[in-house]
Formats: C-alpha cells, sequence, structure tokens
C-alpha cells in the first residue's frame, strides 16, 4: 500500500502541471467532444510509459548504478528549473483558457493526441525517467507502477470530463497563479527528494 500510495502521489503531483498535452484534455472537456476516447489515449500511453519507465529504470540500477545516479541529479535538476517556471508564472500571471472551436474529428484528434504525447520529451521524462527513477527506492515496484497509472487514470478522466465545471474558473488568469503557485512548490520538494534520496 505504501508502494501504491507513493506511486499514486508521485503522478498526480507530475502531472498536474499545464502543458500541451494537459491543456488540449482540458479544451476537448471543455467543447465536450471525443472527451472519452481524449482521456483514454492519454492514460494509455501513461500507462505504458510508467511501465516501461519502471521495468527499464530497474534493470539499469542493477546493472548501471551509475546511471541511476545521472537519471537522479539530472530529473532533480529539470524539477527545480520547471518548478522555477511555474512560479515565475505565479508571479507574472499567466493567460486565461485557450478557447476557439476545434474542428477536427476523432481521427485528427487521435493524431493530435498522438504528437503531444509521445513526441513530447516532458511526458517521457515524467513517466519514463522520473517515475522510474523514484520507483528504484521501493521493493514493491509493481504496486509503484500500479498506484502510478491509478493517479494517470484519475488525472486525465476528471480533467476531460470536469472541465465543463473549471471552465469559468480558469477563464480568469488568477486560477492559473494559483495552480502554477501549487505546480511549482510540489516540484521543488519532489527535486529535493530526489537529491536526498541518494
Amino acid at each position: 500500500m505504501q508502494a501504491y500510495l507513493a506511486g499514486f502521489a508521485t503522478t498526480m503531483s507530475l502531472i498536474v502541471a499545464i502543458g500541451a498535452q494537459n491543456a488540449f484534455v482540458l479544451r476537448q472537456g471543455l467543447l465536450r467532444r471525443h472527451v472519452f476516447v481524449t482521456c483514454a489515449f492519454c492514460a494509455l500511453s501513461d500507462a505504458v510509459l510508467i511501465v516501461a519507465g519502471v521495468l527499464g529504470a530497474g534493470t539499469l540500477a542493477a546493472r548501471a548504478p551509475w546511471l541511476m545516479e545521472v537519471m537522479r541529479w539530472g530529473g532533480a535538476a529539470f524539477l527545480i528549473v520547471y518548478g522555477g517556471r511555474a512560479l515565475r508564472a505565479a508571479w507574472r500571471g499567466g493567460a486565461g483558457m485557450p478557447t476557439g472551436a476545434d474542428s477536427a474529428g476523432l481521427r485528427g484528434t487521435l493524431a493530435i493526441l498522438a504528437a503531444l504525447t509521445w513526441l513530447n520529451p516532458h511526458v517521457w521524462l515524467d513517466t519514463v525517467v522520473l517515475i522510474g527513477s523514484v520507483a528504484t527506492g521501493f521493493g514493491d515496484r509493481a504496486g509503484f507502477a500500479i498506484g502510478a497509472i491509478s493517479g494517470s487514470v484519475l488525472f486525465f478522466f476528471a480533467l476531460g470530463y470536469g472541465a465543463r465545471l473549471l471552465g469559468p474558473l480558469f477563464a480568469r488568469p488568477a486560477a492559473w497563479r494559483v495552480l502554477d503557485l501549487c505546480v511549482g512548490i510540489v516540484m521543488i520538494a519532489i527535486a529535493v527528494g530526489l537529491m536526498l534520496s541518494g
């Protein structure tokens, strides 16, 4: 249960950052277009990448412990920069929710999702590198992976189907500032945890 909860919390803290993929899911939810397919695609993609990260990182940790150190410190550095950017965005104030009609059909939506997910280095870093690295600290890596996947499924479906409720809130820049502040604090806290875990 401890590994499951750690995996769940790790995914939720990483995935909450609003990037291109999450903004697209949010927009699809607001427009109520292909919401289930959009959420399922993102969650399934995350599951594949998380499992690859947990299995790969475990193998690499056994065969090349120095590589895990590089991943740990590289992940911590990225999180500090990412958290700093989120805190800066909170300080300066962000933009409101993207608007405009989305004319893409189902195939177009899937094509956009594939690009935003599989061609996005941040998605790979979050799932394969960071989650995979954190998983090495737990004896029950399967439980950690299941927790991480659960967090992804919950987040994407909550974001997609809850978007209609969040629409009025995120139309105001102040809401994005609060979200950016929370994201920045969480990212830096995870980075500190990674640096102290060695």
